[in-house]
């Protein structure tokens, strides 16, 4: 069997599959392949691994007349033609498990960060812009705050027991209810959207990218939130209207946010870097090494169990 692997990742969590099959990477000293490059050499291969952010689309999946499997390596797959490569009868696998404790540890990260402010004083404190006193510089406590999540799925649940620990209060809202027993994990309480948006100190979007979600924080939300509130997004970008946000914090409507996405992908917009009351990181949720490592594994076995006979995680 043929591999082709998009990105020139670390080789560790390769290891078995570079030791079952013919694995290709992009050349040393090369970040990745491009669209164009894969285009042309795809008819030769089994499976493409595929990365987050690399296109698969039906012009590719139609020149991929071996294609068996793409492996994505992320949770998401926004980037594949789903419904195509199941016409094909193609199968798209994805990497959920990985992903779950480092996003969950970046959203508690980020909600720290924002409610102490953590990194404003930083900033200030590098730029001799900060003024000592027991007055200034004052933040929140997470003790005894209500954080709201918005979607308590797998990254949910995991920032939701972090939570707990914390002692926050938690509430969410879902598609639908969790299992009482489910619940009683982390003390959570479903409510309604309207009510979580009302009455959270902090709300955590969890939530994947859809025509419903989309722009589900907008100038309307925002006007319901305690003007002592702050966002936390390491979901996707477009789950918030940026500009609404940004006039939001810059007239002090709410205390802060937190974000790891962009609704623009990798462009942040400029009104969001003006401000001191929002916290910017580049969607570094899974940038650690170890993951990175086990995302290549989930990525390597779900291929692996795919022409073995094994359990895998797919999405068609």
């Amino acid at each position: 069997m043929k591999v082709l692997v998009t990105y020139n990742m670390f080789r560790d969590g390769y290891s078995e599959l570079i030791s079952k099959y013919d694995v290709t990477f992009p050349a040393e000293g090369k970040e990745s392949f491009t669209y164009e490059e894969v285009l042309e050499v795809i008819h030769e291969y089994d499976v493409l691994q595929s990365m987050y952010n690399f296109p698969v689309t039906a012009e590719l999946l139609d020149k991929g007349v071996n294609l068996k499997i793409v492996s994505n390596y992320a949770a998401g797959f926004e980037n594949i033609d789903v419904d195509y490569a199941t016409k094909k009868g193609i199968v798209i696998t994805n990497t959920p498990d990985p992903v779950t404790e480092p996003t969950a540890d970046m959203a508690m990260g980020l909600m720290l960060s924002v409610m102490r402010r953590i990194a404003d004083c930083d900033r200030r404190l590098r730029t001799k812009d900060l003024e000592w006193g027991l007055l200034n510089n004052l933040g929140y406590s997470l003790w005894g705050k209500t954080l709201g999540i918005y979607g308590m799925g797998r990254i949910g649940q995991a920032l939701a027991r972090r939570a707990k620990a914390a002692g926050m209060k938690v509430v969410y809202n879902n598609r639908r209810p969790l299992d009482p027993k489910i619940e009683s994990l982390y003390d959570a309480r479903f409510v309604s959207f309207e009510e979580l948006i009302k009455t959270s100190d902090v709300i955590s979007l969890n939530a994947p990218n859809t025509p419903d979600t989309y722009h589900i924080i907008n100038k309307e939300t925002i006007k319901l939130m305690k003007p002592t509130a702050s966002i936390i997004n390491t979901a996707r970008g477009p789950l918030i209207d940026e500009s609404a946000l940004a006039e939001a914090l810059r007239n002090r409507e709410i205390y802060g946010a937190g974000l790891d996405v962009f609704e623009g992908g990798h462009k942040v917009s400029e009104e969001l870097l003006d401000l001191d009351n929002v916290v910017l990181t580049p969607h570094t949720g899974t940038q650690t090494y170890d993951v990175r490592n086990e995302m290549a594994a989930f990525a390597s076995q779900n291929i692996i169990n795919f022409f073995e006979g094994g359990k895998i995680c797919r999405v068609n």
